[in-house]
């Protein structure tokens, strides 16, 4: 009797302490390129120093975003053209895979995005993305109008500047260089690289200020039925550089969604350990049927 005691309690033990172990979310797989310019995109491998082209193919994708902040690795640029003249700035390029069960769309920005749907009109001050995120810009980065001053800018005079030269069309193409998920509080991490120091991007010059000016591309997301858009102002070393330019995907801008807690999962253990503790059970009647 002390001995199938001490067997129906370790069995226990073992499928209880199994069963609370959280299954690992991991990185996003499945990973297919589409949208209405689904073939607008560059995938960027990386070595110790530098990222560089390689193919467009389904196995390269996902291997460059399966990276972390502490180690970026390459990335996959949406709507690659959008610098090039004759960009089309009413198509998109997405991103799509699974995560931990959840479909997850990441995906570039069009104009309608940055000025609203028709966008009339692009001017300073309207509420719509553009200014939202130009002015977050200027006072994440403690621009004031006193210092845009010294360089002969007013707010409006430098959002005029960045719009003409194509600037929202720049911060529009996302480079996607990893998409994680926390397996236990479910948060969904986005790698977007980019220029650690952006402020020739804005159209400033450098030396305006006493430390970087940091601002990521724009990434738009679908997710559990929710779109919505992420931008940081705040950038990590990534270690890297563009082979050919050697400025860009230096800074990483790590993003973030809530994403849905993955489920406790049960591995094949915790079924071992219950067929052990109803074996052990069905021993002891079948000894007490005996002993009567």
């Amino acid at each position: 009797m002390t001995f199938q005691k001490l067997i129906i309690g370790a069995s226990i033990a073992i499928g209880v302490s199994v069963a609370t172990v959280p299954a690992q979310a991991g990185t996003l797989t499945g990973a297919t390129i589409g949208g209405t310019a689904a073939s607008d995109y560059l995938v960027y491998d990386s070595n110790a120093t530098n990222t560089f082209i390689v193919a467009n193919t389904s196995a390269n994708v996902q291997k460059v975003i399966s990276g972390n902040a502490a180690s970026p690795t390459g990335n996959v640029e949406l709507a690659a053209s959008s610098e090039q003249t004759g960009f089309n700035f009413t198509n998109n390029t997405t991103l799509t895979g699974t995560i931990s069960g959840k479909t997850l769309t990441l995906s570039s920005l069009t104009s309608d995005d940055w000025f609203g749907a028709g966008n009339t009109t692009t001017a300073y001050g309207l509420n719509n993305l553009a200014n939202t995120w130009f002015n977050q810009v200027l006072t994440s980065n403690n621009i004031s109008s006193n210092l845009l001053a010294v360089f002969g800018y007013t707010k409006q005079t430098l959002f005029d500047s960045f719009l003409t030269n194509g600037g929202f069309q720049r911060f529009s193409d996302p480079n996607i260089s990893y998409v994680n998920q926390d397996d236990t509080s479910g948060l969904i991490s986005i790698g977007l690289a980019g220029h650690y120091n952006a402020a020739p991007l804005l159209g400033l010059p450098s030396n305006l200020f006493t430390s970087p000016l940091q601002a990521s591309e724009l990434v738009k997301y679908t997710y559990e039925g929710k779109t919505d858009y992420l931008y940081s102002f705040k950038a990590t070393l990534s270690g890297l550089v563009e082979k050919s330019d050697g400025i860009s995907h230096s800074g990483n801008y790590e993003v973030t969604i809530k994403g849905v807690d993955p489920a406790a999962v049960a591995e094949p253990s915790v079924m071992l350990g219950l067929l052990g503790v109803a074996g052990v059970f069905a021993t002891q009647r079948k000894f007490k049927r005996a002993s009567i």
